[in-house]
């Protein structure tokens, strides 16, 4: 289980995880937007992704923050986090920022949140098991309803115009990260990025 610095230290790491699935296969889909938010937010830093055991991370030596993908499938995300931790000194689950896809949300809606349930997804269960609470920040990127099959539905692919509503979407959750690792408090997170719905005019 993951096992937070017994007293915060002002070395320990600040670490972004984007959730999703590994492989061609799986790229583009629903359940893969935390994977998508955080590759544009390396890009815009000129970080490079490198294997690190279970996960593709991006470190930020000097501003002491990474990025992390798993690579566990979505189920076992926590495992990759576990493998992060051994070897990175992480201030408790306050020190992550999980980005996720959430059907429960309209496609194109942001929510910040400081803890709160899985609401069913796997890869939210798999890391409150190894943190061991829900008290955990997290960024939930609306990907619309699934009706009636909600595993098909976050392993399909957008339509066309569904894209054009996430890409402003997921270029906006990239900045909420990015804004969390500079220091921001959850509170001027959601005062700034919270929505139930897509920009205006995206």
């Amino acid at each position: 289980m993951f096992r937070p610095s017994e007293t915060p230290s002002p070395s320990g790491w600040r670490l972004v995880v984007g959730l999703g699935n590994p492989g061609d296969e799986y790229a583009g889909t629903r359940h893969n937007v935390g994977f998508e938010a955080i590759d544009l937010l390396a890009a815009r830093r000129g970080l490079r992704w490198q294997v690190d055991g279970p996960a593709l991370c991006a470190l930020d030596e000097a501003a002491h923050y990474a990025l992390m993908k798993p690579l566990t499938y979505m189920n076992r995300s926590g495992a990759a986090l576990r493998h992060f931790a051994r070897k990175h000194p992480l201030d408790g689950p306050a020190s992550i920022f999980i980005v996720t896809d959430d059907f429960h949300l309209p496609l194109g809606a942001l929510r910040v949140r400081p803890d709160g349930s899985t609401g069913g997804h796997n890869g939210l269960a798999s890391i409150e098991a190894e943190v061991g609470s829900k008290e955990y920040p997290r960024l939930r990127i609306g990907v619309g309803e699934p009706g009636s099959d909600a595993v098909d539905f976050v392993l399909s692919r957008f339509s066309v115009a569904d894209r054009r509503v996430l890409e402003e979407c997921l270029e906006t959750a990239s900045w909420c990260a990015e804004d969390w690792v500079r220091g921001s408090s959850l509170e001027d997170l959601r005062a700034r990025y919270n929505r139930r719905t897509p920009q205006a005019g995206s």
